[in-house]
């Protein structure tokens, strides 16, 4: 219900009057096609993607909103910044390998918003040796900004794969 809400406040707030912005205000930068707008949040998705199987998250603030809001596996974590400090950062640093398998994007463009789905598998190896293997799947909403597509809201979650 909360992601149906953050879904719902995004496109809302897209359709809404921007009632604060300067006469000066850049405009968000505009791709020539659907199809170009597509590719640009799936290299948005996959730099996040690479950044967590390199184990470095360096660099990934920039591909989400300062006011970005992740949500996982049944928490609320905050911005992406506030993710980032107390759960993925110190996460990645206990991992010796993660490694993504079956990988396959949804892009869903709405004007200004783009709607991504994503299924995997993943495969984690900690530095003491332990191994977990899951089937994950994600939905993002991303933003057309100045600077590109950037990620909004992600929502991300996991379970054992059946007969694990």
């Amino acid at each position: 219900m909360l992601m149906t809400t953050m879904i719902a406040a995004a496109l809302a707030a897209q359709a809404a009057p921007d009632t604060h912005a300067s006469a000066a205000a850049p405009l968000a930068a505009q791709p020539a096609s659907a199809s170009e707008d597509e590719s640009a949040v799936r290299a948005v998705l996959a730099r996040y993607k690479s950044a967590i199987e390199r184990l470095d998250a360096s660099g990934t603030e920039a591909l989400f909103t300062e006011d970005s809001a992740v949500f996982e596996t049944g928490g609320v974590e905050g911005t992406y910044k506030e993710y980032l400090a107390h759960h993925l950062g110190p996460e990645l640093a206990a991992f010796r390998a993660f490694a993504f398998s079956d990988y396959a994007v949804a892009v869903r463009i709405e004007g200004d918003l783009a709607l991504a789905t994503e299924t995997y598998n993943y495969r984690i190896e900690t530095k003491t040796g332990e191994i977990a293997m899951r089937r994950g799947v994600a939905t993002s909403v991303l933003t057309r900004t100045a600077d590109g597509w950037k990620i909004l809201v992600m929502h991300n979650s996991a379970r054992k794969p059946k007969g694990t």
